[in-house]
């Protein structure tokens, strides 16, 4: 079963999210409390925890949130969402997918410097909000396309 393994945010872009205990998504804008909500079609950006992981096997202090990234699930395989496609969170809340991948800022982030490489520009998921409500770490996680 898919779920939700963390919700991260922050006040400013270009920074590092720092994990929530919980965030509020609102239609067609994105988490209440993020910098990159707006109306625009990269509301909410996910992350798949697998490979946060394989990253932290050279980062083991990579934080929640290093990436830019809103929400972090596990169990599901986001590298076979395609734009267009709706995943249900939770109860109520419904992102759909509308770009796959973004380059890092200033020809590569902290983390490509230090390794190399950065997963973001191949795995994130960039969406926008349909349908609001909370998020939380352990809501499910449903593609409902």
């Amino acid at each position: 079963m898919a779920y939700v393994e963390a919700v991260c945010t922050s006040e400013k872009k270009g920074v590092v999210k720092k994990r929530q205990e919980k965030v509020e998504l609102k239609e067609d804008w994105g988490i209440v409390t993020d910098a990159h909500a707006g109306d625009w079609h990269r509301q909410v950006s996910l992350l798949a925890g697998e490979s946060i992981d394989l990253v932290k096997l050279s980062m083991p202090s990579l934080k929640n949130g290093a990436f830019a990234e809103n929400i972090i699930t596990r169990g599901i395989d986001l590298s076979n969402i395609k734009i267009g496609e709706r995943l249900k969170i939770g109860e109520k809340v419904v992102l759909e997918i509308t770009q796959i991948g973004k380059e890092c800022h200033n020809n590569g982030c902290a983390i490509k410097k230090k390794t190399g490489d950065c997963i973001m520009p191949r795995e994130g998921l960039f969406a926008k909000v349909i349908a609001g409500g909370r998020v939380q770490a352990g809501d499910i996680v449903v593609n409902v396309s």
